[in-house]
């Protein structure tokens, strides 16, 4: 009990919800609705599962009540909003882990995310849902908030208070029956909330389909005629009246929704608003074996935690409409970790737990037959150019992650990822690629690296522009892991234009002929440079660059060394292969000169600038610095 100081994420998140959000502050109901509507979710749980829960009375209900206040009260002008409910309530170390503290390691993610606008508005409001931290929007309209609770189980209860600034205080307290009392004492901004018609137009906004109750209590002056029941006060009649529809959206047919209750469904999820519906959804009812229901959901934007490692699920877990679980990340797979909405079952035990539910054969199944529904759909986007390519702007990473992942599915997932290319303005599919290939062109070739620009500049692609092949552009860095692992598309060889035997069989009997002339050259450049290369050879890829550097078959590229030292591995360093081009003026001056010095400099420079091109960082850069130097003062003198 007594007064306790807020840690530090939380001050830092109180601080910058109080001076710096202003946008969509309407979304404080949202979030005290739904965690209402969670806590009713856990308490409905334990009564079905739990013996120990099992005799307790379960009226689940969210009451919304306000009043206008009046001269001497607090907050602005004395109004005050109040959010209750009959969920499972909290016990006094419940309440300071929950709202004196931020668990998740997400949060100074969530930070900085929220920092990014410098005006705070807008769309980063809406992270306060997607990270969790729900409650402390409350302080976007309210000078203090306090939290009466009463934990199921426990005869105590529980007062938690503050203004936002820098601590809290915990007392005991006293309610009737168990459940929560979010009370909030309205700033200036926060007033116009105390308002019939804003509160019910914000539940239904966000909050209609909430599976429980929403009921608003309003006050009837006296001398009202209306009959409607509800007991007498000082200032009138309390009329209680429902808001929400109160019904599983997802149970009801398709052929009785529309467009707009989707997406108010999707709203009420917490990921987005009226301004940004999804991208996509899919609503599918299954009946024979199993019988489930999913209604899932593509947001238009990437959730802000799509690539942590503690990313939160967006998908719910119900058992006959029972609330399970939305913390499992098992439900679906990873690269499909930015889907959001429902999965309901009706095979399902209602206690199953978290280890039973990776091991289930029901949910197994649903989730295989989940993911193959959400690809099919991915698959019929596809027809919609302009909304596909907004999918791959967000989501085409996760996808490519899927190539690695989901070998039952790769064939499908092979139809959906995009990649640049050297032909093409825009993405393109390995469909098409594979439409524009030539007669005799048997396998699909590639390029890896950072900056599509950059590799569409590469000297690796010289002789395939030459020879009018088509390269594609691939400067995700996941590309240079997944791509190698898939190996063909349909009859055709995927082949990295970053390695050394892509290019042999494209170079010209001339080529060819050039190349035996300079193997003297070759041999004393690769003495000189030694163990900083794995071979130095004549290249069959080059026409007007004077060398590149590319990876042995059995060596990670430069990409993929950029990557593993990223992930904090030890990758050790690139040891390339130099490739020399035969036939560029600069190696015929060299093929002729005795000068040990300057085949020692020009061998380095070749090595170096081939690098650079490649985006490897040179590990003496004074050297080469140096040697570049002397290369101009010869060229000078």
């Amino acid at each position: 009990m007594g007064k306790h100081k807020f840690k530090t994420e939380v001050s830092q998140l109180l601080d910058l919800i109080i001076h710096s959000l202003y946008s969509h502050r309407e979304i404080f109901l949202r979030e005290l609705v739904s965690n209402a509507s969670d806590a009713l979710d856990k308490l409905r749980y334990l009564t079905l599962t739990d013996d120990d829960y099992k005799g307790l009375p379960f009226v689940p209900r969210v009451d919304v009540s306000f009043s206008q206040g009046g001269e001497g009260g607090e907050g602005g002008d004395g109004k005050i909003l109040t959010v209750a409910d009959s969920g499972i309530g909290m016990s006094e170390k419940e309440l300071t882990e929950n709202l004196g503290t931020i668990a998740r390691s997400g949060t100074r993610r969530f930070l900085d995310e929220l920092t990014k606008s410098k005006d705070g508005g807008g769309a980063d409001t809406n992270l306060i849902g997607q990270f969790g931290v729900g409650f402390y929007s409350a302080f976007m309209v309210a000078d203090r908030v306090e939290v009466l609770t009463k934990r199921a189980g426990e005869s105590g209860a529980w007062r938690w208070s503050s203004d936002g600034r820098g601590q809290y205080e915990v007392a005991e307290a006293e309610r009737d029956g168990v459940g929560t009392t979010v009370t909030l004492f309205l700033n200036e901004d926060g007033g116009e909330y105390a308002s019939q018609w804003q509160i019910e137009a914000i539940v239904k906004k966000y909050s209609n389909h909430i599976a429980y109750p929403i009921y608003l209590h309003t006050t009837e002056p006296q001398g009202d005629t209306d009959q409607s029941d509800g007991k007498e006060t000082k200032d009138g009649k309390e009329k209680v009246e429902q808001i929400n529809a109160a019904s599983a959206l997802w149970t009801r047919p398709k052929s009785e929704l529309s467009e707009e209750d989707y997406v108010e469904f999707y709203n009420g999820l917490g990921h987005g608003d009226e301004e940004e519906p999804p991208l996509h959804y899919v609503h599918t009812r299954a009946e024979g074996t199993l019988e489930y229901t999913t209604l899932f959901y593509i947001p238009a934007k990437a959730p802000p935690d799509l690539y942590y490692a503690d990313y939160r699920p967006g998908v719910k877990l119900y058992v006959k409409r029972v609330f399970i679980t939305d913390d499992e990340k098992e439900l679906l797979p990873t690269y499909l970790r930015f889907v959001r909405g429902v999965i309901d079952s009706e095979d399902l035990p209602l206690n199953v737990s978290r280890e039973i539910l990776q091991q289930n054969r029901t949910l197994a199944a649903i989730r295989s037959a989940s993911v193959k529904k959400l690809l099919g759909e991915l698959q019929t986007l596809t027809n919609n150019h302009e909304r596909y390519d907004a999918f791959i702007e967000q989501y085409g990473r996760p996808l490519k992650e899927g190539l690695y992942q989901d070998f039952a599915n790769r064939d499908a997932l092979l139809e959906l990822v995009r990649f640049r290319s050297t032909e093409q303005e825009g993405l393109t599919s390995l469909a098409g690629y594979v439409e524009r290939m030539k007669e005799d062109q048997k396998a699909i070739y590639y390029i890896t690296g950072e900056r599509s620009a950059n590799l569409a500049a590469s000297p690796l692609l010289e002789v395939y522009r030459s020879q009018g092949l088509e390269v594609l552009i691939m400067d995700d860095e996941i590309d240079a892991f997944v791509i190698p692992s898939v190996g063909k598309y349909q009859d055709h060889e995927l082949k990295s234009v970053n390695r050394t035997d892509t290019a042999d069989d494209l170079g010209t009997e001339q080529s060819k002929e050039k190349a035996k002339e300079i193997g003297p050259l070759l041999r004393r450049i690769r003495g000189v440079l030694g163990d900083q290369v794995k071979d130095v050879k004549a290249s069959a890829r080059l026409s007007d660059s004077p060398s590149c550097v590319v990876a042995d078959e059995s060596d990670p590229t430069a990409s993929m060394q950029a990557v593993l030292k990223a992930m904090g591995q030890d990758a050790g360093e690139f040891k390339p292969v130099l490739e020399i081009n035969p036939s560029h003026a600069i190696v015929e001056k060299l093929r002729d000169t005795d000068d040990d010095d300057v085949i020692a400099d020009a061998g380095h420079l070749l090595l170096e600038q081939a690098m650079l091109i490649e985006g490897v960082a040179l590990s003496d850069p004074v050297a080469f610095a140096q040697r570049l130097n002397r290369f101009m003062s010869r060229a000078l003198s």
